[in-house]
């Protein structure tokens, strides 16, 4: 089969390998679609895995063959499946705080290789405890495109349950990318009044077609201005920071009232540094929270916003590209243009 394989630090190379073999309590996947996430991008740009490996995960496709135990699935179902999968019952598990889980670290989901989401392939197999609890049957009249979105709804939905975003509260959510654009819209299906920021004007302008009650760009208004006018003098209830640059720490917090939350869903780097004033937290108690990865029991509320179409996530994917041009695609993901929100890949 083809897949876009990682050899080593922005260099990723489509080329053909052996499509995966099928255990008992497995099944593999006939990839039919796989977003390109900004976690993919960190990866492949600053080497922070080891190659070989072929990477994606938001994969959405159909079975086309299951191990002789499996008895939930038969080929032709189409499927989105998660890459990770808490175990339940450890001392985490317990505390609902699944992707701290030691069976949540691995990743059951693979294309060959070290295991690391496989969705930038023709084919991925998925594991047992994926076959078991990580999978969600895709609905007659959902496309492929559109599933893939399930993953990265459930983070997102996440994130502003972690950040406790609640009905009346104002909310500023700092970049509109794809990501930017799910916390937006989700903080709005919450009751909050959400304003945003951009450096694109593109951006902003889907911020508010996409339902944002206003969006400024950063480097031709005074946000903190902004901000306090419109929330008595106090600043947001919470910030959520949707953009990976450590600078932008300090300034969510001084965008936030006192006791308010600032949430950082970018900041994942093992390499970032990040400085802010000690007395924001210390003094104004003003909470620096994170939010990492997927939670389980959010499965079924994230496929259903997306299947019900309550979130316009077909509206975000602007480019759609095949494996053979997997450099294009990482590229446009990496760069943005002014036109392109979420990239594609359809095997």
């Amino acid at each position: 089969m083809t897949a876009a394989v990682y050899r080593g630090k922005n260099h990723v190379v489509v080329e053909e390998v052996p499509v995966p073999e099928v255990g008992p309590a497995e099944l593999l996947i006939r990839v039919a679609a796989c977003g390109i996430c900004g976690t993919d991008i960190k990866k492949i740009q600053h080497g922070f895995v080891t190659p070989p490996q072929i990477l994606g995960h938001e994969v959405a496709g159909t079975v086309v063959a299951v191990g002789t135990s499996v008895t939930r699935f038969r080929p032709g179902d189409r499927v989105v499946s998660f890459h990770h999968v808490p175990c339940g019952d450890c001392f985490y598990c317990q505390r609902k705080l699944f992707s701290q889980c030691e069976l949540y670290k691995r990743v059951g989901l693979t294309a060959g290789f070290t295991p690391n989401g496989g969705g930038f392939a023709e084919y991925v197999k998925a594991m047992s405890w994926i076959v078991e609890r990580g999978m969600v049957a895709i609905p007659d009249g959902v496309s492929f495109v559109e599933a893939t979105f399930v993953e990265p709804v459930n983070t997102c939905l996440k994130a502003i349950e972690k950040a406790r975003v609640a009905p009346g509260e104002t909310i500023v959510v700092i970049g509109q990318g794809p990501i930017g654009l799910l916390l937006m819209r989700l903080c709005k299906l919450a009751g909050a009044t959400v304003l945003t920021t951009d450096l694109m004007a593109e951006r902003r302008a889907a911020s508010l077609r996409f339902g944002a009650d206003a969006s400024f760009d950063p480097d031709a208004s005074d946000i903190l201005d902004e901000i306090r006018r419109r929330t008595g003098g106090r600043g947001a209830d919470v910030v959520l920071l949707a953009v990976p640059v450590p600078a932008l720490v300090a300034e969510s917090l001084a965008l936030a009232r006192p006791g308010g939350r600032i949430l950082l869903f970018a900041q994942n780097d093992p390499q970032m540094r990040i400085e802010f004033p000690a007395s924001a937290v210390g003094v104004e108690e003003k909470e620096i929270l994170g939010s990492y990865s997927a939670d389980v029991g959010l499965q079924a509320r994230s496929a259903e916003l997306v299947f019900s179409r309550r979130l316009p996530v077909k509206a975000l994917v602007t480019h759609q590209y095949p494996l053979q041009q997997f450099d294009t695609a990482l590229f446009l993901a990496a760069h943005p243009s002014g036109e392109s929100l979420k990239v594609v890949i359809e095997p």
